[in-house]
């Protein structure tokens, strides 16, 4: 017996995180409620901190298109973090 094929592809996961992260910064608004909430700065350096974490346990692992969209977008939320926070605050990066 064949097992079914995921319609869950590792970009769309790693897309995913990303879009929950933009929501967090207030970029976004919430799928289910359709409103765009109050920046949540903790909320997003978490999802760039689960994101980090991926990159790092998946290395050696992923697809040259795997790796290039998710230091693409680990560098996008970074800058991005960087812009909200006006610098100050820093995130932990392996």
């Amino acid at each position: 017996m064949t097992e079914p094929q995921s319609q869950l592809s590792f970009t769309a996961f790693v897309l995913s995180l990303a879009s929950t992260a933009a929501i967090h910064f207030g970029d976004l608004a919430d799928p289910i409620s359709g409103e765009q909430g109050e920046p949540n700065l903790e909320g997003a350096a978490q999802m760039i901190e689960i994101l980090s974490l991926l990159e790092l346990k998946t290395r050696g692992n992923l697809t040259a298109e795997e790796r290039e969209v998710l230091g693409q977008v680990l560098y996008e939320l970074r800058m991005r973090f960087v812009e909200a926070t006006g610098g100050g605050k820093r995130i932990i990066e392996p």
